[in-house]
């Protein structure tokens, strides 16, 4: 099998608590290679841009707001099973029914400050790649 990429972004919660390092380190920890990486303040035309996929969810304008909130980290990982094995690592959406000892249950407080965002298959991690990445 050969190594693919994903895209994880830290989200502004965890920057927030100086977790960056923290989580990244975890990362690696899971056999994943940080591919690129950078710090950024999103816009509100590219947080709604990038999460146009819940635009007709209710809480879309909360999210929106939530992720131009502070400054986030975009970060290209590689490994095998790189889409899968990521989703496992970073835990259930909701931090407070996160498995204990993923990312979300130790750095994540609820189902919006749930610390990371992950690519949820290998097709929508190219698209949101490209989006940060160009």
């Amino acid at each position: 099998m050969s190594a693919e990429r994903t895209l994880l972004i830290i989200k502004p919660d965890a920057v927030a608590k100086n977790a960056i390092g923290n989580i990244l380190m975890r990362l690696e920890t899971e056999g994943f290679v940080i591919r690129e990486l950078r710090k950024l303040q999103l816009s509100q035309e590219q947080a709604q841009q990038f999460y146009a996929v819940h635009k007709e969810r209710p809480f879309y304008g909360e999210l929106v707001e939530f992720m131009t909130s502070g400054p986030a980290v975009p970060t290209v990982l590689e490994r095998e099973d790189a889409v899968a094995h990521l989703r496992q690592v970073i835990g259930a959406t909701d931090s407070t029914k996160a498995e204990p000892g993923t990312i979300r249950a130790e750095f994540g407080t609820d189902v919006q400050c749930n610390a990371v965002h992950a690519s949820d298959s290998p097709e929508n991690a190219a698209g949101e790649i490209g989006f940060f990445f160009g």
